[in-house]
């Protein structure tokens, strides 16, 4: 792949669809994981001292995920503030009966409120972070995670991600760390899916960039088990990458 081409490409298009809006200023939640720090050393490139980052760890948060991200802003000069969510978490989270997957949706909501509540305050666009692989098979949250108003890193697939990361020179710990949304203590993305990323990307790849068949990746040697787990979530969670759909109205 052509980084550097790739690199060009997504700065000049962070430049283009913010110019669009009127606004000069972005903002974008840094957890102190792969896709965040893509995004943020590509905004700090694009807009210099008019980004800014922001972390809003938990309880649940490791201790990594926030040292990652301040080691990972100090070495870019990215500017950024701390927001805890604990206490927003706290004050509801004894409705959901110690359930982790409501636990990590709520906190994922929570923090992409606080992100736009700061971008109104800095009259910013909130830049997302979500990953062609987590947008395919629905890893991310409706309304939390995956909302944004533009989206760099929404075509390349998350294995790509890692030599990417390096090329632009994110810090090796965020790299080579369990990719982890950072929802419970513990959690990682891979054990979440059954599968690394780089055996589904295998998958997603055939299946939407080549067009090809179940029976075609079976026939080259592919787990059905992982192609009806991709094929299936992609049907599932293609919801959450659509507009609420509103009801027309004949004769209104």
């Amino acid at each position: 792949m052509n980084f550097e081409d790739i690199k060009k490409q997504l700065i000049d298009f962070l430049k283009t669809e913010v110019s669009k809006t009127g606004l000069q200023k972005v903002t974008v939640g840094i957890s102190g994981g792969l896709d965040s720090a893509i995004v943020a050393v590509l905004c700090k490139e694009a807009f210099g001292n008019n980004f800014s980052g922001v972390l809003m760890p938990s309880q649940f948060s490791s201790d990594s995920s926030i040292k990652d991200a301040v080691k990972l802003c100090e070495e870019f000069n990215i500017s950024y503030e701390v927001v805890e969510i604990k206490p927003m978490l706290e004050a509801y989270i004894k409705h959901m009966n110690e359930d982790k997957l409501r636990i990590g949706n709520y906190s994922a909501r929570i923090r992409m409120s606080v992100l736009y509540d700061i971008s109104a305050r800095d009259e910013s666009l909130v830049i997302g972070t979500s990953n062609k692989s987590e947008i395919l098979l629905g890893y991310g949250t409706i309304f939390g995670d995956i909302a944004c108003a533009i989206n760099p890193i929404g075509q390349m697939y998350k294995s790509d991600e890692f030599e990417f990361a390096k090329y632009l020179g994110v810090v090796p710990a965020i790299i080579e760390k369990k990719p982890s949304a950072d929802l419970w203590e513990g959690q990682n993305d891979e054990d979440d899916l059954g599968y690394s990323y780089s055996a589904m990307d295998q998958v997603l790849k055939q299946l939407v960039d080549e067009n090809k068949s179940k029976e075609e990746l079976i026939k080259d040697g592919v787990e059905k088990e992982l192609i009806e787990m991709c094929e299936y979530r992609m049907k599932s969670n293609a919801f959450k990458g659509k507009l609420p759909i509103i009801a027309n109205i004949k004769g209104y």
